[in-house]
């Protein structure tokens, strides 16, 4: 069952807590908020769908306070809106697949019955990253749970998901906010400027998150112009070659800001913990939980190298995009307008048919790195599609 969403006209930021931080959703909103308050309205199963940035976790964890919580009882919400409720169990896999004992794990969560809430919320933000035996995993969970809980997944789109699980829970499809309706949320939060604001929302083709990192993070944008500069440089395989090399090195400097602040905080809380002094040396009997913080570190920063480079193919999309557009003479709608001259003399250089070869190599690449394909070689490959024409 999908539900239809129109534009709305107002901002969901003005409902109640919990669904005061869910923006520009605000019949998505309507109709959880219903169901969290009427049980023949309420479906045990639930898959929130949305481009990246839309809001989906956000509305998950929304929905999830206003089932588990009494009405009005905020100091519950803010435990589940803080992931620390324990009739709330929430799976966000740091690494590139949710592994099967992972969902184990939640199938064993989702047959306890509520402990302090209403009800128990199972919340799986990537459940586009379940292989297919990793889903079976959950099928019956899915069908038949007990009767207080209620799961909410959280993918991209439906078609994410084996048919088998799409047939066991209720959709939800969420509309995708406008650059303009983008730009504004990021003034509102972060008081920018409403050009970069603007150009911030626009060049993150309308992810809230990224728009927002990109609106506040000077080397963000510098780390995206220069591989869109170096791109548009590629002519011969030499430079093919030097130009994939950059990239992965600006992913990794990417992920690297994303997740060295974090990964120190993490180890020097877990010292903490010990009881062991900042500087001092690490006993063996903590060791083993240092280490295991080290890997699940490790996979992090894999996803998140991952991450990074996903995002630089989808700048890039967005850029042969572009070229494509303007070779049909729509130059009204450009991603990346600010590079207009580039745009229009590679269109000029190139014709459709070669601009969208790069683009169907792109959504190759990409369907490369899915099956965890090297990085550098997929990149270097597609490099030298765009400086020749044909794949290699």
């Amino acid at each position: 069952m999908s539900v239809a969403l129109d534009p709305p006209s107002t901002p969901a930021a003005a409902a109640p807590f919990p669904w005061d931080a869910v923006w520009g959703q605000d019949d998505a909103v309507d109709t959880l908020r219903a169901a969290a308050s009427d049980p023949a309205a309420l479906a045990h199963a639930w898959l929130i769908t949305g481009p990246p940035g839309s809001g989906r976790s956000t509305l998950a964890y929304a929905f999830a306070a206003a089932l588990i919580a009494e009405p009005g009882d905020e100091r519950a919400q803010q435990q589940v809106l803080a992931r620390t409720h324990p009739d709330l169990t929430a799976l966000r896999t740091e690494q590139v697949v949710i592994r099967i004992d992972e969902a184990r794990r939640l199938v064993e969560r989702s047959s306890f019955a509520p402990s302090l809430g209403r009800h128990r919320v199972i919340v799986v933000e990537d459940a586009d990253r379940m292989a297919e035996r990793t889903s079976n995993v959950l099928l019956k969970a899915l069908e038949e749970p007990p009767e207080k809980t209620v799961w909410v997944l959280c993918a991209p789109s439906d078609a994410d998901l084996l048919p088998t699980i799409r047939s066991r829970v209720r959709l939800l499809r969420l509309r995708e906010p406008s650059v303009t309706d983008v730009a504004a949320l990021i003034v509102e939060r972060t008081g920018v400027a409403p050009d970069i604001a603007e150009e911030s929302a626009r060049h993150a083709q309308r992810h809230i998150g990224m728009a927002q990192r990109l609106a506040t993070d000077d080397d963000a944008r510098a780390r995206r112009a220069e591989t869109l500069a170096a791109v548009l440089a590629v002519r011969g395989i030499g430079d093919a070659v030097e130009v994939a090399g950059r990239i992965v090195r600006l992913a990794t400097d990417d992920a690297k800001a994303l997740t060295a602040t974090r990964d120190e905080e993490e180890r020097r809380a877990l010292l903490r913990t010990f009881g062991v002094a900042e500087g001092a040396a690490v006993p063996p009997s903590v060791r083993g939980q240092v280490n295991a913080l080290e890997d699940d570190q490790k996979r992090r920063a894999t996803r998140s190298l991952r991450d990074g480079i996903d995002r630089v193919l989808t700048d890039l999309q967005s850029l042969f995009r572009d070229v494509v557009m303007i070779q049909y003479g729509r130059e009204g709608d450009l991603v990346n307008s600010e590079r207009l001259d580039d745009l229009r003399s590679l269109a000029a250089e190139w014709t459709p048919t070669r601009t969208l070869g790069v683009l169907d190599r792109i959504s190759d690449t990409r369907s490369h790195l899915e099956q965890n394909a090297a990085p550098l070689l997929a990149l270097e490959s597609l490099m030298i599609t765009v400086a020749n024409g044909s794949a290699p």
